[in-house]
């Protein structure tokens, strides 16, 4: 009977809009950027990730994207339902990449940006203007289309550069820093363009250092530190990663509060007495509210106001990364 052989593991049956990495490496000189990490994106979701400068994000949005190469030795990727070492000129055709500042030519009006970009992805003439006038209305453009692109403010510049993107109509995009540098109505706007494209069906690979960013978008969130994923899950699930949560009761008298504390007898317990509240350590779950509210009716205390306090994002990446997010101006 003959050996058996065995066949070296590949990443079977991909996602057609999605992405599936394994073992992705990168490294320049003795510098390692990237460890070999692993991620999949399910196609039309929302997948950020995060980290500190100098993490490795943007060399994984370039080999992701096929800017760049990843090293020998990284296991096989597909991107968009493509493998990205055998066939990149398929992958390059359906993603669109928006890095951290515009690509937009100020010389060129809000329309010649998106003609510029029609032409690249040879679309026919009628098609391209029909594209760029639905793009530049689903953006809010119309009115600014015969203006110069310098003489746009930076939300503008961004919503334009983001339809740029979109002209040949992508099913996966890039997302690199997407708000940079913009205000807080501008980006509240950018978030709501990215909600209505994966609602369209399209996948979204998000950086950013913006953690309200990531917690307000992301279906899931992986953080990234000295080139390897610390964490990955969703939003909820990283914070109850971090102790510190907690359930928190306020109660109309002392009298109330007092029972609590002798009833509960748990040695980890926060009374304020001027406000009359208990915190409760806690992981936020539905189970461990459960428990404290089984324990309450069980003695016969009625609470007036309970409130689940649970770690913020701020917290996870300090605690994953030993970094603070850096405060923008």
């Amino acid at each position: 009977m003959s050996a058996a052989t065995t066949t070296p593991t590949r990443v079977q049956d991909a996602p057609p809009q999605g992405i599936t990495a394994v073992g992705l490496r990168k490294s320049y000189g003795d510098k390692t950027v990237l460890a070999g990490i692993d991620l999949t994106v399910r196609p039309g979701t929302i997948f950020a990730l995060l980290g500190p400068n100098g993490a490795g994000k943007t060399t994984t949005v370039e080999i992701l994207s096929t800017l760049i190469g990843a090293d020998s030795g990284s296991g096989e990727t597909y991107v968009a339902g493509r493998s990205l070492d055998r066939d990149p000129d398929a992958i390059r055709a359906r993603i669109g990449v928006t890095g951290q500042f515009a690509a937009v030519d100020g010389l060129l009006t809000a329309e010649e940006n998106m003609f510029l970009m029609a032409d690249l992805h040879h679309l026919d003439r009628a098609e391209g203007r029909r594209r760029t006038a639905e793009l530049l209305s689903q953006f809010e453009l119309t009115a600014e289309a015969k203006k110069l692109a310098s003489t746009f403010s930076g939300g503008m510049r961004r919503k334009l550069d983001l339809a740029m993107t979109l002209v040949g109509s992508p099913s996966l995009i890039f997302l690199d820093e997407p708000t940079t540098g913009l205000d807080p109505r501008s980006r509240r706007v950018m978030w709501q363009l990215i909600r209505e494209l994966t609602a369209q069906g399209v996948t979204i690979f998000l950086t950013t250092q913006y953690l309200e960013e990531a917690d307000q978008l992301a279906d899931r969130i992986a953080v990234l530190d000295k080139g390897r994923i610390v964490a990955e899950g969703t939003a909820e699930e990283l914070k109850r990663l971090i102790p510190g949560g907690h359930i928190r009761l306020r109660f109309g008298d002392q009298e109330s509060l007092d029972a609590t504390v002798r009833h509960l007898n748990l040695p980890a317990l926060t009374r304020d007495e001027e406000n009359l509240t208990l915190d409760i350590p806690s992981d936020g779950s539905i189970p461990a509210l459960r428990s404290v509210l089984d324990l309450l009716e069980g003695a016969g205390i009625e609470a007036e106001e309970l409130t689940v306090h649970t770690p913020d994002l701020d917290d996870v990446f300090l605690a994953l990364t030993g970094t603070p997010k850096e405060p923008r101006r």
